[in-house]
């Protein structure tokens, strides 16, 4: 299944702003790059964000928010929320925010070197 154009076109639009963000193909959609870190993206119908992993059990708690699991297992610090959670701007807002603050603290992977 494609992503949802008109969710990237929306985050597009919050993250206009920011320095240095840059659009990845992956996963089946599209992620968001800040300062060379993921900070949210767009797969399917549902936004993912790589949120504090201290604000996860409360984030969990938000409309439209469940656990991003890979491997069956629960990816602390990451969140997916469905269009319910992020359906007018003031709810997107909050997760964009919720990712760019988290980006300023977290670690960039490591690069491969080529």
């Amino acid at each position: 299944m494609a992503y949802n154009e008109k969710m990237v076109d929306r985050i597009r639009e919050l993250l206009v702003d920011q320095k240095n963000v840059e659009e990845k193909k992956m996963f089946g959609g599209v992620c968001f790059m800040v300062n060379d870190k993921m900070c949210i993206g767009v797969n399917e119908n549902e936004i993912m964000c790589r949120i504090d992993p201290e604000l996860y059990e409360s984030a969990l708690e938000k409309k439209g928010a469940r656990e991003m699991t890979f491997t069956g297992k629960p990816m602390k610090g990451y969140v997916f929320v469905d269009n319910e959670g992020s359906k007018n701007r003031k709810d997107l807002q909050m997760w964009v925010d919720m990712c760019l603050d988290f980006n300023s603290k977290a670690k960039a992977s490591k690069k491969k070197k080529k």
